[in-house]
C-alpha cells in the first residue's frame, strides 16, 4: 500500500474487498449482511461507502455514510489493521464529513460499541462528544432480530 492516497465512492468491483475489510476489522455481526447493508444504502439515495484508497488500488480505509435529511451518520468505519497509525481513519472520516457538508448537513451523529474505548478516543479527537442518549430501537422485521447477547 502506497501514496499518494484517493478517497471516493466504492465502486462495485470493490465490494468484495469492503467487506472483507469490514470482517477483518471486527464490524461485522452474524446477523448482518455487510453486502445487503450496503445495497440497501446505495439504493436509498441518501448514502453511500467510501473508500480510501492507496495508488496500488489497495483498500486501505472505508465507510457507510448517509443522513436522514437532517442528520448525517457513519457506520462502518475500518481502516485495514496492516495500515492503522499512518491517518487513513482520520482521512475516511473527513471524506464523509464533505459528503455530508456536500449535501448540506450540519450535524453528524455516530455509535460507538461500549466499552470500545479507544475507538471512543479516536472519535473525540476528531472533535466528537459523547452524549447523554438513551439509544432506543424496534425491529421492524422480527426475523432479523439477533440473539439475546
Amino acid at each position: 500500500m502506497t501514496g499518494p492516497f484517493t478517497a471516493g465512492p466504492m465502486t462495485e468491483a470493490e465490494l468484495p474487498a469492503v467487506v472483507a475489510l469490514w470482517q477483518a476489522a471486527g464490524l461485522t455481526r452474524p446477523w448482518n449482511d455487510p453486502a445487503e447493508d450496503i445495497a440497501f444504502c446505495r439504493a436509498s439515495g441518501h448514502g453511500d461507502v467510501l473508500v480510501r484508497r492507496a495508488a496500488d488500488g489497495a483498500i486501505v480505509a472505508a465507510c457507510m455514510v448517509g443522513h436522514d435529511g437532517h442528520r448525517g451518520v457513519v457506520y462502518y468505519v475500518a481502516v485495514d489493521p496492516a495500515a492503522r497509525g499512518a491517518g487513513h481513519g482520520r482521512a475516511i472520516m473527513a471524506a464523509a464529513e464533505a459528503w455530508l457538508r456536500a449535501r448540506g448537513v450540519w450535524k453528524l451523529n455516530l455509535l460507538v460499541r461500549a466499552g470500545n474505548e479507544a475507538v471512543q478516543h479516536f472519535y473525540e479527537r476528531l472533535g466528537f462528544e459523547a452524549q447523554p442518549r438513551i439509544y432506543m430501537e424496534k425491529w421492524l422485521d422480527p426475523a432479523r432480530k439477533p440473539p439475546p447477547r
